[in-house]
C-alpha cells in the first residue's frame, strides 16, 4: 500500500487547508481590490515605467554578480566541507534570515561615506555608493547571493565529483575541467540560482531603502514604487502589486521542473 492510498486524519487535512488558506486569501484578497479597468494605464504611467526601468537594471545586474562571484563559492562550498568552510556557508546564509532593515542599516556603516570601506572608498577612489543606483545594485546583491549559492551548491553535491575526476585522469587541468565539465553539467542549476537571484533582487525593499534610498529615476525600484502609492495612489500600488505577483508566478513556472513534483 502506498502512501497515496491512505486517507489523512481529518484535523491533519484541516491544518493543510489553514496553511493554503494563509498564503491564498491574501492573493485573492490583492485580485479583488484590483482595477483592471485602468490596469495597463497605472502601469503605463511615467512613475511606473521608470519604477519597472530601476527594477530591471538593478535586479539584471544584481543576479550577474551573485552568479559570477557565486558559482565559485558555491564549488568550494560543494567540493570542501571544513570547519572552515562550514563558518562561510553560515555567513553566506545570513542575508536570508536577516531583516532586510538590519542588513541594510550594516551596508550603511561598511559602505557609507563614513562606514568602514566606505571611507576609504570616498577618499580614494570618490566613490560614494548610498543613494545612488550602485548602491542599490550592492543592496540586492546582498539579499540575492544567498539564494544562487544554496542552489548550485545543493546540485553540485548531487553531481558529484566523478565527472571532474575523469577529465583529470585524462589530462585536463582544473580550470579546463571547471570551464568544459563542471560548468556545461551544474548548467540547469546555474539557471535556475540566477532566476532565483534575480527574483529576490526584483523584490527587494528593505536594504534598498535603508542604504540606497528612495530616488526617482535613481534607486526607487517597484516596491519602493509600491509602497510609496499606497500613501497617495491605493489603486495604481495595487496594479503594480498584481504585476509583481505576475512575475513571481512566472519565475514558479519557469522553475516548475524544480518546484512541482510528479509520481
Amino acid at each position: 500500500m502506498t502512501s497515496r492510498t491512505l486517507r489523512p486524519p481529518p484535523l491533519v487535512s484541516i491544518a493543510a487547508a489553514l496553511a493554503v488558506l494563509v498564503i491564498a486569501v491574501p492573493l485573492l484578497g490583492l485580485l479583488q481590490q484590483t482595477p483592471w479597468s485602468t490596469l495597463t494605464t497605472r502601469l503605463a504611467s511615467p512613475e511606473s515605467l521608470t519604477a519597472l526601468r530601476v527594477s530591471l537594471i538593478v535586479s539584471t545586474v544584481s543576479a550577474t554578480v551573485a552568479a559570477v562571484l557565486g558559482f565559485p563559492l558555491a564549488w568550494i562550498l560543494a567540493r570542501y566541507d571544513s570547519r572552515a568552510h562550514q563558518i562561510v556557508r553560515a555567513i553566506i546564509l545570513v542575508p536570508m534570515v536577516l531583516p532586510p532593515v538590519v542588513g541594510g542599516t550594516a551596508l550603511l556603516f561598511a559602505l557609507g561615506r563614513r562606514g568602514l570601506f566606505g571611507r576609504w572608498l570616498d577618499t580614494a577612489f570618490g566613490v560614494a555608493l548610498p543613494f545612488t543606483t550602485a548602491g542599490a545594485i550592492v543592496a540586492a546583491t546582498f539579499v540575492a547571493l544567498p539564494f544562487f549559492v544554496i542552489t548550485v551548491e545543493a546540485a553540485l553535491r548531487q553531481q558529484g565529483t566523478e565527472i571532474e575526476e575523469v577529465a583529470a585522469v585524462h589530462g585536463a587541468s582544473p580550470l579546463s575541467t571547471l570551464w568544459s565539465v563542471t560548468i556545461p553539467a551544474a548548467r540547469p542549476a546555474i539557471i535556475a540560482g540566477t532566476v532565483l537571484a534575480w527574483a529576490r533582487a526584483l523584490g527587494e525593499f528593505g536594504a534598498t531603502i535603508t542604504f540606497a534610498g528612495n530616488l526617482a529615476g535613481e534607486t526607487r525600484t517597484l516596491p519602493l514604487e509600491i509602497f510609496l502609492a499606497l500613501e497617495s495612489d491605493p489603486d495604481t500600488a495595487i496594479a503594480l502589486s498584481v504585476a509583481m505577483l505576475a512575475i513571481s508566478v512566472s519565475v514558479l513556472v519557469a522553475l516548475r521542473s524544480r518546484w512541482f513534483f510528479r509520481g
